[in-house]
């Protein structure tokens, strides 16, 4: 079975067993979710979705992801600029968003695990947490150092 052969019937089954009805709707959202490694707007997410089958209005987008965020399928977050987000991966993960470009990118648990501590103060019970980095992705990183040498080389020119 091909790769997009599993994508599809996977997307049919997180449906089914989430008790939704398939409607191509709510196929064409989440599945433009699930293919998504960004975390994209609602108006992205229509945009997308609009791409490959058209027609589908701004609350039909609107209409189906609520319901996928209601059957826990789809988060759907808020950060600093207060637009939502939405994002397929429902399972324990955090961001790292660059200040540069603005990319949102997931980052495993694993990666931060040895953040996690005890208890937040005596009696609390922490259940779960959410870390939001901020920094610099590698793309900006290695286009500001390419700059950086540019400059550097012009600079030497002149010496």
């Amino acid at each position: 079975m091909s790769v997009m052969a599993e994508t599809e019937d996977g997307i049919g089954q997180r449906l089914r067993l989430a008790g939704l009805r398939l409607t191509p709707q709510r196929y064409a959202v989440l599945d433009f979710l699930v293919r998504s490694e960004s975390h994209p707007t609602a108006e992205q997410v229509g945009a997308g979705v609009n791409r490959r089958f058209p027609r589908a209005s701004r609350a039909t987008v609107y209409n189906a992801l609520h319901t996928l965020c209601e059957a826990g399928l789809v988060q759907e977050l808020y950060f600093e600029d207060g637009v939502a987000r939405y994002d397929a991966n429902v399972g324990p993960h955090h961001h790292f968003l660059c200040r540069f470009c603005g990319e949102l990118e997931d980052v495993s648990v694993e990666t931060v695990k040895g953040l996690a501590g005890g208890p937040v103060k005596p009696g609390y019970r922490v259940d779960e947490f959410h870390i939001m980095m901020r920094g610099v992705c590698a793309r900006c990183a290695g286009a500001k150092a390419r700059r950086n040498k540019r400059r550097s080389y012009g600079s030497q020119k002149h010496a």
